[in-house]
Formats: C-alpha cells, structure tokens, sequence
C-alpha cells in the first residue's frame, strides 16, 4: 500500500486498488511504491513541502537513494517505454491502414511523463517530469470526467430527439408525455441534505454506523470513516459518505433514474466539500481540517442543495453546437462511403479487366501447348500453323481492284 503522506496534489494514490484513471497509472504507483521503500527518500518526503515538490526539489533527492532502488526504477522505466512504444505503434497502424492522418505530435505527449530519449535510466529528469505531469493531470481530472459526462447528456438528448423523429404524431405525443412523467418522478424523492453538512453526517452516523444521533462527535466520527486509519479523509472515503443522500435520488431498478448521473452527482459532492473543507488544497482533509469545518457556520446551517435536475449540465447554445458537429461528422462518414463505394467500383472494373487478359493469355497459352505437342509437319501442325497464319494476316473487306485503264493511243484488243 501506498502511504498517505505522499501528497495528493503531486499524485497521491490511496492504497493499492484505487485508480487514479491516468493512463500511466501502473507506472505511477510502482514507482512511487519503490521510492517509498528507501528510507532517505521517504524521510526527505515527509520533511519537503508541497510548493518545493513542485519545484523539483524532491526530484533531486533521488541521488540519494540506494542502488537496488535505482536499478528497479530504471527496469520500470525501460518497461514503460516498451509498453508506450507498442502502443503508439498500434495506434498508427490503425490510423494508417484507415488514411487518416497521424498526429504525431499528440502522440509524443503521451511521453510527458518520462524522458523517452533516455529509455534505460530512471534519472533525476524522469521523476520531476512524473511529479509535473501527475500533478497536472490530477487537477484536471475531475474536469475531464465533467466534460464527459456534459457529452453523454447531449447524446442522451439527441438520441431521443432523433427517435421523436421517427414516430407519428400519436406516437410522438405519447412519447413527449412519458418522458415528462418519468422526469417529474425523479425529482419527486425526498430531501437531500448539503454534503458534508451536520444534518447529513449525522444521518450517515445515525443510519450507517447506528448510533444515536444525539451522541453526534465530529472526532468519533472521522476515526470512524477513515477507513484505513492514516488520519486523513481522501477522495474515495469522502464519497463514500454521501451514498445515503444518493439512495434518496437513484435506484437501480427505477426507470427514470440513470447511474451515469448518480456517479456525477457523487463527484459533485465530493468537489464540493473539498473545495469548502481542504485547505491546503493537497486533495485529503485531515482530521483538523475537518474538525475546523464543523465550527464554522455553514456546518450548521448550510444553503440547500441543488441536485442535477436543478443544474443542466449543457446550455442551449452548446447543444446547438454539439447537434451541428454530429451532423458534421454524419455528412463526412456519408461522403467517406461514396467515396469508398467508387473506389470499389473502379477496382471491380479493374478486376474484370485482369480477368480478361488472364482468360486471353491462358487461350495463347493452351495454343501453344497443343502446338508443342504435335509432331512437326502433321497435318495437325500444318493446320494449326495456318490458323495461326491467317489470324496474322491484317484482312482487306470489300476493297475495290481498280481497273487497267489502256495508254493513250493504245487501242483495246476487243475493240473494231
């Protein structure tokens, strides 16, 4: 397991079966796994604060550490460029054999994390390059997974446009009728109380852990939820605790409700009470983080939450633009398909062609063979030969044999 005190905003990974969804998360995790094995290393880590990480200052300290750490990190290294280089090298086959253009450049990014020019050394370099890179894509993360799930939403939305289409007015009525009836069923659940709240900690301590709310100790309860006993609240912990409000909205059984939209609302929770609760911004809230934020104000009486039916996820204006790059993309796969239609039958008339000529040479072929096999000077050859011959002779039709006109003064032998 990996330990907590490797901050989160570097790329803190809790324990060994949480992804962090990068795609070098393997790598990530060994890495920091060996590093944490040397003690020089883990001693510096504790004592380096997160701004001078940043800076690569940690970076250097892997000078430091012992030589059997070093010779792992340089197997891992040569282990990850061999795994990227198979990669890309896929991806440019399959984007070669389809005639699309190779951006080599995107592909080259996907080496951010490591020096790939040096492919058998785990160097000073590769660490503070693995240190930016996770950092950066950390912070970004929750963004993409919103930006997703914003795509999802439209489609969901275009799809069902796109069916309305397709029915007739009847039917069309009947289906705009459902659909308003199973969204004014959704919202109808009951309230949900604002992450990370009083009100909501003390249901979680009252329903989930069975204890008389009226014993409620913010204390208590954080030794109770933080699972693995670091002293620290990290991302998935934290989500763990709003299960109770999401069972409030979603229910797997239920046909109006979506477990797509149950899992962002989850992370909008989560968002939300790090952005009100972690401090120092190292994405974990520590027990004083926590137990300052039960005094403040907003623990006791916080606004009220507005879930995902209150908050679309796209405005008009984006799905316009959404709807017009799909009928972008529909126009272009159409004209792909004219195009490869008349690539198919240009090559087809080709192929008759060849077959063809094939047929014709397989005729001289046979020809020939039949003419090697008879004795020379038979009838049989003689005839062949002749067939051959008159088949070479370029044949006259219908041309006129002038007539002999007499010289002058030369008179007819018939005539008188």
């Amino acid at each position: 397991m990996i330990s907590k005190c490797f901050p989160i905003a570097v790329f803190f990974i809790s324990g060994s079966h949480n992804d962090t969804g990068l795609h070098y998360d393997r790598y990530l995790r060994e890495v920091i796994d060996f590093l944490e094995k040397d003690q020089h290393f883990r001693e510096k880590l504790h004592n380096t604060d997160m701004e001078d990480i940043k800076q690569g200052k940690l970076a250097k300290e892997l000078d430091f550490v012992s030589h059997h750490v070093r010779t792992k990190l340089d197997e891992l290294k040569r282990q990850e460029v061999n795994r990227l280089r198979t990669l890309i090298k896929a991806k440019q086959d399959i984007e070669g054999g389809n005639d699309i253009a190779v951006d080599h450049q995107a592909l080259l990014k996907q080496f951010e994390y490591l020096n790939h020019m040096n492919p058998h050394t785990f160097e000073v370099e590769d660490l503070d390059r693995l240190i930016k890179s996770a950092t950066k894509d950390l912070e970004n993360y929750d963004k993409e997974r919103h930006e997703e799930f914003k795509r999802y939403e439209m489609m969901k939305e275009h799809d069902r446009r796109e069916h309305l289409k397709t029915l007739n007015d009847e039917e069309r009525k009947k289906e705009e009728e459902h659909y308003e009836e199973m969204r004014k069923k959704h919202a109808d659940h009951p309230k949900v109380n604002h992450p990370g709240s009083e009100n909501q900690l003390k249901e979680v301590w009252e329903e989930a852990d069975g204890l008389d709310p009226e014993d409620f100790d913010p204390k208590t309860f954080f030794n109770l939820h933080d699972t693995n006993g670091d002293g620290f609240f990290d991302e998935q912990e934290l989500e763990a605790l709003f299960t109770k409000e999401l069972e409030k909205i979603y229910d797997p059984t239920n046909e109006e409700d979506d477990m797509v939209e149950m899992e962002e609302e989850r992370l909008r929770m989560r968002e939300h009470v790090m952005n009100e609760v972690d401090t120092n911004k190292d994405r974990l809230v520590s027990m004083g983080e926590f137990l300052v934020a039960t005094k403040k104000k907003e623990f006791l009486e916080p606004d009220s939450w507005e879930t995902l039916e209150q908050n679309q996820a796209y405005t008009d204006a984006e799905m316009r633009e959404f709807e017009e790059h799909l009928a972008q993309q529909e126009q272009d796969l159409n004209q792909r398909a004219v195009d490869l239609q008349k690539q198919r039958t240009e090559l087809e008339r080709q192929q008759e062609q060849l077959n063809a000529q094939k047929i014709e040479l397989q005729q001289v072929r046979s020809a020939t063979v039949q003419q090697e096999k008879l004795p020379p000077g038979s009838p049989q050859a003689h005839r062949v030969q002749h067939e051959e011959h008159q088949q070479n002779i370029p044949q006259q039709t219908h041309q006129e044999i002038p007539a002999v006109q007499p010289e002058v003064g030369q008179e007819h032998p018939h005539q008188p």
